[in-house]
């Protein structure tokens, strides 16, 4: 199977959709899957942000990354993001990619799809000379482990190894490193509403 990563247009909308529909099925809110406005929006301002992975030219998965200056201020994915659209909230001289969506066909899962996503994002914050990436991770197995432990404890053992957690395991395997708790982060029954934020620090 050969997989490229490439930026998406507006001509990819329908694949995009497709992609969001199979990796975010009901009950997952429809309003949250791209619209045509907020991919045109991601094409326009920052297009090599906007990434189609394909495997043997077919679309199977999909990121989207804009650029801010990192202060470590608490935010909401809807604050970050600009409501999806980014265009308020990209900074072409800031210092930090930041990702803020990132999905996969379920049929190609664990087959590299994601992590050629990952390395894609990492190589753009080395073209860019950026100083990092982030995103705001999910934590689906939170819910599970919430009675008897705060957010912060959970990640620390996600990070010991001591808990395995869906979303957060595999940022970890992919080299980023949790860094504060994200209350309120964006609507998400498993996690609780809570993210956690993650960087990979660009090495050069």
């Amino acid at each position: 199977m050969h997989v490229s990563v490439r930026p998406y247009t507006q001509r990819d909308f329908d694949a995009l959709l497709d992609i969001q529909r199979e990796a975010f099925p009901p009950p997952f809110p429809e309003e949250l899957w791209w619209s045509p406005e907020q991919v045109a929006a991601h094409v326009e301002t920052f297009p090599e942000g906007a990434m189609l992975v394909e495997a043997n030219r077919f679309p199977v998965g999909s990121a989207t990354s804009l650029i801010i200056r990192y202060d470590g201020s608490p935010h909401t994915w809807s604050q970050i993001s600009d409501n999806g659209m980014i265009k308020n909230t990209h900074n072409a001289m800031g210092d930090s990619l930041y990702g803020i969506d990132l999905c996969v066909r379920p049929s190609f899962r664990r087959q590299g799809i994601a992590q050629a996503l990952y390395t894609a994002r990492k190589n753009l914050v080395i073209e860019k000379g950026l100083t990092r990436f982030l995103a705001g991770c999910r934590i689906p197995g939170y819910y599970q482990h919430a009675p008897q432990m705060t957010p912060e404890e959970y990640v620390i053992q996600v990070t010991n190894g001591q808990i395995h957690d869906m979303v957060l395991s595999f940022m970890i395997k992919q080299g980023l490193t949790p860094l504060q708790i994200l209350p309120e982060y964006v609507e998400d029954g498993e996690s609780l509403d809570y993210a956690v934020l993650v960087e990979w620090r660009n090495p050069q």
